[in-house]
């Protein structure tokens, strides 16, 4: 890595820390830290499983509890089990959390207008749009990309997420039993494999691979829920899944697609697939295509 880039990344952390307080054990000049009223901020109105706050936020388990025994302690908080499923811990806020989280909230509001106001508006614009392409890339490199058991409940959520859009965007509906199949035996090793895309715990997108012994690799399944486009996900998918045939000795991936996911068929296309005279009688396809990789060396 560009020790220069490390530098920028490391001067820019700096610089963010101190401008919105981080360093201060009173974050917004309230009895708290930066973390605590994060967490505050996270749990709402509604409240949240801890489990899903841990990961959402990324803390280690043993300081995610201290976090929470301290703003229990200070009646902010309340922690217990979910009604419907004992295992589950809620954590909630009281009425006084609630009352802490407006405060916050509304010097959260200051602050921000504290950092915009030394500027003119040409400053500002910029500085927001700046802000704005940070938080996008952040959030881009946040994404977790991993191979599961299309079986597991992540898998299913987005494959009945990418059947449910094909069916809103193709002419005639989408109908899996007509479609050529993607049987789960046939996405899991040796047979195959699924790749789940991830972001703060929450599935945004997959893609599968189905293998053909010397034949071209098939990718199957390739989806990215709407809230995540833009953010290079289905590309990274399409990269590990090039990688992934590659490793399993494939010289050639091969996909179609149907020309209602015009988005799909430009990033094909950028990626470097060939269109090619069809090779199966996928009855939703109108586009083939088919990209030569460099295998593995064994």
């Amino acid at each position: 890595m560009d020790q220069a880039l490390i530098s920028q990344v490391r001067g820019f952390n700096r610089i963010v820390t101190q401008r919105v307080g981080a360093l201060n054990d009173r974050f917004l000049a309230r009895d708290r830290s930066l973390g605590e009223a994060r967490l505050l901020w996270e749990i709402g109105a509604e409240g949240r499983d801890v489990r899903y706050l841990r990961a959402l936020l990324e803390l280690d388990s043993g300081y995610l509890s201290r976090l929470l025994r301290s703003l229990e302690a200070a009646g902010l908080v309340t922690v217990g089990p979910k009604q419907s499923d004992k295992r589950v811990r809620i954590a909630r806020l009281t009425p006084s959390g609630s009352a802490e989280r407006a405060v916050l909230d509304e010097r959260s509001d200051e602050l921000a207008a504290s950092l915009l106001a030394p500027l003119n508006a040409g400053q500002r614009a910029r500085l927001v749009a700046a802000m704005a392409e940070v938080e996008r890339l952040l959030t881009a490199a946040m994404v977790e990309v991993a191979p599961i058991d299309p079986g597991h409940p992540d898998a299913q959520h987005c494959l009945h997420a990418y059947f449910s859009e094909l069916d809103r965007r193709f002419d005639a509906g989408f109908d899996p039993a007509l479609s050529i199949p993607a049987d789960l035996e046939e996405l899991r090793p040796p047979a195959g494999l699924f790749l789940v895309a991830s972001l703060r715990a929450d599935p945004i997108g997959c893609g599968g691979l189905k293998f053909r012994g010397k034949e071209p690799a098939e990718i199957k399944r390739m989806w990215v829920a709407e809230s995540a486009r833009g953010l290079g996900v289905g590309r990274r998918l399409l990269s590990e899944l090039e990688d992934c045939a590659a490793e399993y000795g494939a010289r050639a991936v091969r996909l179609e697609t149907n020309r209602a996911l015009a988005e799909a068929i430009s990033l094909y296309r950028s990626a470097g697939y060939i269109e090619v005279a069809p090779f199966n009688d996928e009855p939703y396809a109108h586009h083939w295509f088919e990209k030569q990789i460099t295998s593995a060396p064994t």
